[in-house]
């Protein structure tokens, strides 16, 4: 299989971990996902009071400039490390 099967058998696995991910790590899969589906962060940063959208926002802000390939194999990777811990 080629990175991009990978990547989409990865969020496709996502959904059925059994143990919820930490807080962490979901916005990390939240923020690669991204990166590799749609590249560097765009718009203006959320309001004061959208808490998550503002965390969501700043984990996604924090790997500009991350390329796609890397940003598809870093999900994978973490989505494999949490099958793992379960």
């Amino acid at each position: 299989m080629g990175l991009t099967e990978d990547f989409e058998a990865a969020a496709a696995r996502s959904k059925q971990l059994t143990k919820r991910p930490s807080n962490e790590e979901l916005l990390q899969m939240y923020a690669l996902f991204k990166q590799a589906s749609q590249g560097d962060v765009s718009g203006s940063r959320p309001g004061m009071m959208d808490f998550k959208g503002r965390a969501k926002y700043d984990a996604w802000a924090k790997i500009k400039g991350k390329d796609s390939e890397e940003a598809k194999q870093a999900y994978v990777n973490l989505v494999n490390g949490l099958f793992e811990k379960e």
